[in-house]
């Protein structure tokens, strides 16, 4: 048995308590210095990372080339934070970095009007496009760069025909001796997990939808594409190729003829040149020549200024270094003008507040509302690169596009690559819907999907039984086989589900429900094909669409007016990192510190992580409506 400790005296106690209270005083004064320090060195680094930064921004000066060599996916809208996509890049992480569509175009532009910029030098092989729309936008002002007189050399080690598109634009194109060019042509291939599913594992997928052509269900149901399927697929992959070989075969100067032969022939063209890849694109004069990147640097050295201190040998600025120049520029100017806003919906539609990348019910539409409130913004470009998703979300936003009509601020939406289904929901309502001719668009459907696994659970002995007080109490538990009558009333709210969005293509539109019932049926459109039935209004990049906003608000001529994009604000601590890890001071701190990369590992939001679409949609998610339409399209390459 533990005995108690012994009382203390009046003596004792008082030291003790003496003791304490200095303890306490120590602690205080240890705390408030330490914080104290802590906040000088805070302080301390942003001045560091400003005036690292100012001093990082070099003047560009006479007979400079461009290099345009950008790395990582090429996308609307930056998917991760400043501070994020700063520390991917100082710990080289390939697979995070990202360039803007904007902002390449953006430079191309400026650069062709600089005089300071004497030509250009072109590297794509680390470019990860996504799609032929974004692409043709940027090949578009690599021919606006050419118009203006200027000289564009590409050069390529491993060319993709994604990549080629953009070096095709070049006056000369240059590839290694060991390098490789393909063009092979578009094809699109997906995995079929009926078998899998239901005989293997014992998973019985139900599956509800309106439209032969809304395919994106087949994978799960189907061992093969169906042919409807393939039949649509084919349709417009071929529209969208043709106009591929029509675009390099201009830009170099062949036929979509000769282009094509060589891909039919390519076995026997390859043999001839003794499986030399790099030799058979000089015969078939897809590149006008193979030199080593030593080579291509002599030759703009020859053209240009040599330059001791530059790496490659010859004066010239990155397109970083470009975007920072033009940046600090514009940051120098007060612009009071009224303003075209741009809102990006990019990525897969979801409910409620989603990070930039993906589009969200409420957090898209808080961004077409905060165009809508400032008294500032005279019309509203809305930029839709989007497979589509939920329907509900896909209405919320649709709902603020008439909101912003009905305050008198026109709305015009510019395709990029893709927008179907529920992107073509958000973007019906516009007062004129833009697409480039190889966007995709359309898939005008509704489709339901729900798994059911008491199959899967017998293979290991586990079977479900219970009570309700009703007949279709736990009639969703996917535990349990599906009640046809369960089914019934599934399919009746995707009949009612496509009925809504048939209705409301008619109504925006102003078409009769029967003329858009036989172009939608989930069926997939290039934007060619999408004018032709009247779902497009017009062909054109952002460019033509921030054009026609402005003369719907007659505004005037580009001078009259600014365009500005309205966007989620980082966060402060994410703005201040961001900063500090783009100074010079801050990269070298945090390349070589441990603790900063794991401080920063555990502070920074993390990047989106990719999810299987259906698999999310389809959670219960706190007890919300068991039964959600979604508005998908599966389409791309």
């Amino acid at each position: 048995m533990n005995q108690p400790p012994p009382a203390r005296g009046p003596v004792a106690t008082f030291f003790v308590g003496a003791w304490n209270v200095v303890n306490f005083a120590r602690k205080l004064f240890l705390n408030v210095l330490f914080f104290g320090f802590l906040l000088f060195l805070i302080m301390f680094m942003i001045l560091l990372a400003g005036i690292s930064s100012s001093s990082a921004v070099k003047p560009v000066i006479d007979r400079t080339t461009l290099v345009v060599a950008p790395e990582g996916r090429l996308v609307e809208q930056y998917s991760t934070d400043p501070a994020t996509r700063a520390l991917a890049k100082l710990l080289n992480d390939k697979d995070a970095e990202e360039i803007q569509l904007r902002d390449l175009v953006r430079a191309i532009d400026a650069a062709g009007e600089d005089k300071k910029i004497e030509r250009m030098m072109l590297r794509v092989d680390k470019l990860q496009p996504t799609g032929y729309a974004s692409l043709r936008e940027v090949a578009a002002a690599l021919e606006r760069f050419r118009a203006s007189g200027k000289q564009i050399v590409a050069f390529g080690e491993n060319l993709g025909q994604h990549q080629y598109l953009l070096a095709a634009q070049a006056n000369e194109v240059y590839l290694d001796p060991m390098g490789g060019l393909l063009l092979e042509g578009l094809g699109r291939y997906r995995q079929y997990f009926r078998q899998a599913l239901q005989e293997k594992l014992g998973v019985d997928v139900h599956v509800f939808r309106v439209g032969e052509f809304k395919s994106a269900v087949e994978p799960y149901v189907l061992d093969a594409a169906s042919p409807e399927s393939k039949e649509a697929d084919l349709f417009w992959m071929n529209d969208v190729w043709q106009r591929y070989l029509g675009d390099v075969a201009k830009a170099r100067k062949l036929t979509p003829q000769q282009l094509a032969a060589g891909i039919d022939t390519l076995p026997e063209g390859i043999a001839a040149a003794g499986g030399d890849l790099a030799k058979f694109a000089l015969q078939q004069k897809l590149v006008d020549g193979l030199k080593t990147r030593e080579d291509v640097e002599n030759l703009l050295i020859e053209r240009g200024v040599a330059d001791e201190d530059s790496d490659t040998g010859f004066r010239q600025v990155t397109l970083e270094g470009y975007l920072a120049h033009l940046d600090t520029q514009r940051a120098a100017t007060l612009d009071k003008r009224p303003q075209i806003a741009v809102v990006v919906a990019e990525g897969e539609i979801t409910d409620g507040e989603q990070p930039a990348g993906r589009i969200g019910g409420e957090s898209t539409s808080a961004l077409l509302r905060e165009a809508r409130d400032d008294e500032d913004v005279k019309a509203v470009v809305l930029r839709v690169d989007s497979p589509g998703g939920g329907v509900f979300a896909s209405e919320q936003i649709r709902r603020e596009v008439a909101a912003l009509k009905a305050a008198g601020k026109p709305v015009v939406v510019s395709m990029g690559d893709l927008a179907a289904s529920g992107g073509y929901w958000i973007s019906m309502n516009a007062d004129r819907i833009y697409a480039d001719p190889s966007t995709i668009t359309g898939s005008i459907g509704i489709f339901g999907m729900i798994p059911t696994v008491p199959r899967t659970l017998e293979k290991i002995g586990v079977h479900t039984d219970g009570v309700g007080t009703t007949r279709f109490a736990g009639a969703f538990d996917i535990t349990r086989p599906l009640d046809p009558a369960v089914g019934q009333v599934i399919q009746s709210i995707i009949n009612k589900g496509y009925a809504d969005f048939t209705g409301k293509v008619a109504d925006a539109r102003k078409k009769p429900v029967e003329a858009v019932d036989e172009v939608a049926r989930g069926r997939v459109w290039s934007g060619a094909q999408a004018k032709e039935r009247g779902l497009v209004d017009e062909l054109g990049g952002m460019q033509a669409a921030t054009d026609y906003a402005a003369q719907l608000a007659k505004l005037g001529g580009a001078d009259k007016y600014r365009v500005r994009y309205i966007e989620q604000n980082a966060s402060p601590f994410a703005q201040f990192m961001g900063r500090m890890a783009g100074s010079r001071i801050g990269a070298l701190w945090l390349k070589d510190s441990d603790i900063a990369r794991a401080m920063l590992a555990q502070r920074l939001p993390e990047a989106n992580t990719q999810l299987r679409f259906v698999e999310e949609a389809l959670q219960d998610r706190q007890g919300g409506a068991p039964v959600k339409a979604l508005a998908y399209c599966f389409c791309g390459f």
